[in-house]
C-alpha cells in the first residue's frame, strides 16, 4: 500500500512537470526552464549536426515550452503557422507567374491582425466602456492574452510579405516554417529576426559552436538573468509597485523616483530577457540580432528608437512606416506616417488606453524632432554627431522625455497617471529624501547601481565582454555561479521584505 501511494505521488509529480499550470506559467528565466533546457541540451548535442532531426527536435521542444507558458493557446500558434505557410506557398506560386499575390498577402494580414485585435482590442474597448458607463454596468471584459502572440504574429506577417517582395522563397517543408515561427528563445519576446537571415541558419548543416561563442553566450545569459531576476525584480517589488499603488505615500519625490525606477525596470526586464534569448540561441549555434544598445544614452527621441528594442523598431519601419509611404510624399505625410506608426505600435504593446496614449506620445515626440531637424540649422538626428557640451544636456532631456512616457506604460489607467503627475507638481519636497532612504534605501541603492552600470563607457563594457568571452571554461563557470548566487541572494532579500510572491514579468502580456 505504501508503495502504491509513493508510486501515485511520483506520477502526480511527473504529470505536473508535463501539464500546463495557469497559476505558474513557465518563463525563459524560471528555475523550471533552466532545468528543462539542460535536459533538452543533452539531446540537442546528439542531433545538432543532423539538419532534419535537429529541426524536428527543436520544434517539438519549442511547442512544449510554449504549452508550458500558455496552455492550449499552442493551438493558436499552430493555426498561424499552418495558415501563413499555406498562404506563403500560394504567394510563391503567384510570383512564379509574374504577380505579387497581393490578395493572398492581404488575407494573411487580415487573419493575423484579426487575431491581435481579438486579444488586444477587447481590453481597450473594456477600458473605454468602463470609463463611459462605469465598472459593472456593461459586462464586457478583456480576454486573456496568449504570451508572445504579438511576436509570432508579426514574424508570420513578415514572412508572407517577404515572399511577396521577392526577399525569400517560400519554405517547402512545413516543419521548417514551424521552426522559424516557434523557435523558443525568440518566440516569447523576440528579438524579431529577418526571415532571410534566419532561414539560412535553419538550412545550415553544420551547427558547431565556436569557443568564443560559448563564452559570449555564458556572459549574455548571466548578464540577462541578473538584469531580470535581480535588478528589475528587486526594483519592481521593493519600490515601483508599492509606489504606484500608493503604499509609499503621496510624496512627489516618491513619484519621481518611482518613474526613474520603472524606467530602469522595464529596460532591465526587456533587455535582460533578450540577452538570455540571444545567449541560449548562440549555445545552439543560432545567431539572433542584438536588440538593445544602451538606449538611455540617446540624445534624441529618434536615436532612442534606433537603440530600443531594435528588432521591433526595424519591423515597424519596414512593414508599417515604409508601406504607409515613409518619407516619400512630403513633410506632412511623413509626420502623419510617423504618428500612425507609433500609435499602432502603442496599441500593439498592450490592450489599454494608456498604451495607445504612450504610442501617441512617442509619435508626437518623433514628429516634433523631425520638425526640429527641418527648422534648426545644424540640428543632429543622433547624439554621436553632436559636440559633447550639447550631447550631455540633450541626453538628459531625452531621458526625461522617455521616462515620463514610461509613466503611461506603467500606470493602470489615466487616473493613476494624473495622480503621479499631481504629486510631483504639488507635493514635491527635497526634505523627503531622508524618509525615503530610511524606508526604501535598498531599492534606491539598486536603482542607482543599475543606472551606473547602464552608463558605463562602451569601450569599458567591450573590454569586460572580450575578457570574459576569451577567459575559458573556468571564467565562464565563475560568471554563471556569481549570477546564480546574486539571484539567490535577491530571492532571500525579497522573501524577507515582501514575502514569497513573485512579480509577473512586464513582458507577460506580449
Amino acid at each position: 500500500m505504501e508503495y502504491l501511494q509513493f508510486d501515485s505521488g511520483v506520477w502526480e509529480r511527473l504529470l505536473s512537470l508535463v501539464a500546463y499550470d495557469a497559476s505558474s506559467p513557465m518563463t525563459l528565466v524560471s528555475e523550471y526552464f533552466l532545468f528543462a533546457f539542460a535536459l533538452f541540451f543533452v539531446g540537442y548535442v546528439c542531433v545538432a549536426q543532423h539538419r532534419h532531426l535537429r529541426t524536428i527536435y527543436v520544434t517539438l521542444i519549442s511547442l512544449y515550452f510554449y504549452y508550458k507558458l500558455s496552455g492550449l493557446y499552442v493551438l493558436l500558434l499552430l493555426f498561424v503557422a499552418l495558415s501563413d505557410y499555406t498562404i506563403g506557398r500560394l504567394v510563391g506560386r503567384c510570383r512564379a507567374h509574374g504577380v505579387r499575390g497581393r490578395g493572398w498577402v492581404a488575407l494573411s494580414v487580415v487573419i493575423n491582425v484579426a487575431i491581435l485585435a481579438y486579444f488586444k482590442a477587447s481590453g481597450l474597448f473594456a477600458d473605454l466602456l468602463g470609463g463611459l458607463y462605469g465598472a459593472g454596468v456593461l459586462n464586457f471584459e478583456a480576454v486573456a492574452i496568449p504570451a508572445g502572440v504579438s511576436f509570432f504574429v508579426f514574424q508570420s506577417i513578415a514572412y508572407v510579405v517577404d515572399i511577396s517582395r521577392g526577399v525569400i522563397q517560400p519554405l517547402r517543408n512545413p516543419i521548417d516554417y514551424l521552426f522559424l515561427l516557434s523557435f523558443f528563445p525568440k518566440m516569447f519576446l523576440g528579438p524579431l529576426v529577418r526571415n532571410n537571415v534566419f532561414i539560412e541558419q535553419i538550412h545550415r548543416r553544420d551547427c558547431r559552436v565556436a569557443r568564443d561563442d560559448v563564452g559570449r553566450a555564458a556572459m549574455l545569459i548571466a548578464r540577462g538573468v541578473v538584469k531580470y531576476a535581480v535588478i528589475a525584480k528587486s526594483v519592481g517589488l521593493l519600490f515601483v509597485e508599492p509606489a504606484f499603488e500608493g503604499a509609499l505615500g503621496d510624496s512627489g519625490l516618491v513619484a519621481l523616483v518611482a518613474i526613474y525606477g520603472f524606467t530602469l525596470q522595464i529596460y532591465c526586464d526587456f533587455s535582460g530577457y533578450s540577452d538570455v534569448a540571444i545567449g541560449i540561441a548562440l549555445l545552439m549555434g543560432f545567431r539572433l540580432p542584438d536588440n538593445f544598445d544602451v538606449p538611455y544614452k540617446s540624445a534624441t527621441v529618434t536615436e532612442f528608437w534606433h537603440r530600443w528594442h531594435i528588432s521591433l523598431s526595424t519591423w515597424l519601419r519596414d512593414y508599417l512606416y515604409i508601406p504607409l509611404g515613409g518619407s516619400r510624399h512630403g513633410q506632412l505625410r511623413t509626420y502623419l506616417n510617423l504618428f500612425v506608426t507609433m500609435l499602432l505600435g502603442g496599441l500593439w504593446h498592450g490592450a489599454s488606453v494608456t498604451f495607445v496614449l504612450w504610442g501617441a506620445f512617442h509619435g508626437i515626440a518623433l514628429v516634433l524632432h523631425k520638425m526640429w531637424l527641418h527648422v534648426v540649422p545644424g540640428a543632429k538626428a543622433v547624439g554621436s554627431d553632436m559636440r559633447v557640451w550639447w550631447r550631455l544636456p540633450a541626453t538628459l532631456f531625452t531621458f526625461h522625455v522617455v521616462a515620463f512616457g514610461w509613466l503611461l506604460f506603467a500606470a493602470e489607467d489615466v487616473a493613476e497617471v494624473q495622480t503621479m503627475l499631481h504629486n510631483i507638481a504639488c507635493n514635491f519636497s527635497a526634505a523627503d529624501v531622508m524618509s525615503l532612504l530610511e524606508r526604501s534605501g535598498a531599492a534606491v541603492a539598486i536603482i542607482i547601481i543599475g543606472y551606473l552600470l547602464h552608463f558605463i563607457p562602451k569601450r569599458l563594457n567591450e573590454i569586460c565582454m572580450c575578457a570574459i568571452t576569451r577567459g575559458g571554461m573556468v571564467v565562464w563557470v565563475v560568471v554563471i555561479v556569481v549570477a546564480v548566487w546574486l539571484v539567490m541572494q535577491c530571492d532571500v532579500m525579497l522573501s524577507a521584505a515582501v514575502g514569497s510572491e513573485s512579480m509577473l514579468p512586464i513582458y507577460s502580456a506580449f
